[in-house]
């Protein structure tokens, strides 16, 4: 695959957390309501803003690219080493626990060591359809082999044709099933 360079691409801060807060939760849908012990979408950002901030979690500006335009991001990935996930991971579920009353969820390792972990993507609803997300799964590919890693995986929702579609046209393949929360997702990976 040739890796088209981007310049709207740009590696995450942190004051991009209400942008990217928000497109977060959009890729987790109702697993992020969940996180934040709520029905309601919006009630969740600010969790993730929180997280968003902070290094060393799965969720950190650390771990993202953006897409941006005119100053505005539009898109986001968020991406990390999976032997990491266990690390990374502990942070958010120690304060879901204590400040969401969230204990006791079914929470498979989403990932597995060697591989690079695409824990989301998204694109505000907007700015869909226009290859951002494609283009921002590329740039983590090319991040992924300039850091010389074997594979990258992510998961899909079931019930998201169109998401495994894209995907798949990008050479990844089914290598099983995984459940968080409520949902069980297909894992999909792409040898580098």
């Amino acid at each position: 695959m040739e890796i088209e360079v981007n310049q709207n691409i740009r590696p995450a801060r942190t004051e991009d957390f209400k942008q990217v807060a928000p497109l977060i939760v959009q890729a987790m849908e109702d697993l992020a309501c969940t996180f934040a012990n709520t029905d309601q979408i919006e009630n969740s950002y600010p969790l993730f803003e929180h997280f968003f901030q902070k290094a060393s979690n799965q969720y950190s500006y650390e771990h993202t690219l953006v897409f941006d335009e005119n100053q505005e991001v539009i898109g986001s990935i968020t991406f990390y080493d999976g032997k990491l996930l266990p690390k990374y991971r502990k942070p958010f579920l120690d304060y879901i626990a204590e400040k969401y009353n969230v204990k006791d969820l079914v929470i498979e390792d989403e990932t597995v060591p060697e591989e690079v972990y695409i824990d989301t993507l998204s694109v505000s609803p907007k700015h869909q359809g226009k290859g951002i997300g494609k283009k921002l799964i590329v740039a983590a590919i090319a991040q992924s082999r300039a850091e010389n890693q074997k594979k990258v995986g992510l998961l899909v929702d079931l019930k998201n044709p169109k998401a495994k579609k894209l995907y798949s046209a990008l050479g990844f393949e089914s290598v099983g099933k995984k459940q968080l929360g409520n949902n069980v997702y297909e894992h999909l990976q792409l040898e580098l």
